[in-house]
């Protein structure tokens, strides 16, 4: 935005040394905003899938993969968003990177039709769900599979920018393959697909 300067030391420190300062001006003065435009908010709610980035106080990073039906991603308003939380593997290193360092990174890029994506930064809190659903009344109900959010990531936006589609792949949608809850098969139900689990066992036993 005009009069905003974008972009950390490091990104104008590089610019400087690799003569690209004119290119990334106009980048930012084009593309970067503070908030989202009616285009941007339209992208969101049809989206069904983000990749989250945070770090711990040390800077030490984490990424992380969330999806849903689409508008998963729920647009409070023009400056912030919001997404569930739901049960998982208890380790809750997203939300343990954001308790040390507000900072979050959240990446949505439509494979399917436009192929084009959209950056989100800023700062998140975590709010869990019932103080969630009185502050902002036209949450969904309906959650996928009728799981509940335990809680919301809320994220005040700082910048919101585009992705340029130059090298995002077509993808073509398909039908859910049926996952294999019912069995005692862990690896075929994905909790241990990597075997890790064996290869502490082994380690162990050695």
């Amino acid at each position: 935005m005009p009069g905003i300067r974008n972009g950390s030391d490091g990104e104008r420190e590089l610019q400087q040394r690799y003569g690209t300062e004119e290119r990334a001006d106009r980048f930012y003065e084009d593309q970067v905003r503070n908030r989202l435009n009616e285009h941007m908010i339209d992208f969101i709610r049809r989206m069904d899938m983000a990749f989250i980035a945070t770090s711990d106080k040390h800077g030490e990073c984490d990424s992380s993969f969330r999806a849903g039906t689409p508008g998963f991603l729920h647009v409070v308003d023009d400056r912030t968003v919001a997404y569930p939380e739901y049960r998982g593997n208890g380790v809750m290193a997203s939300l343990g990177n954001m308790l040390e360092n507000p900072h979050i990174g959240i990446l949505m890029i439509d494979f399917v039709r436009d192929l084009i994506g959209l950056h989100i930064n800023g700062t998140a809190r975590i709010v869990d769900d019932t103080l969630m659903r009185r502050c902002v009344p036209d949450l969904p109900t309906q959650h996928e599979r009728g799981r509940q959010p335990e809680r919301w990531v809320v994220v005040d936006i700082e910048e919101a920018y585009i992705h340029c589609r130059k090298h995002i792949p077509h993808l073509v949608p398909a039908v859910r393959e049926a996952r294999q809850w019912g069995t005692d098969n862990v690896r075929a139900k994905g909790g241990d697909y990597f075997r890790a689990k064996e290869e502490a066992r082994a380690l162990v036993e050695y």
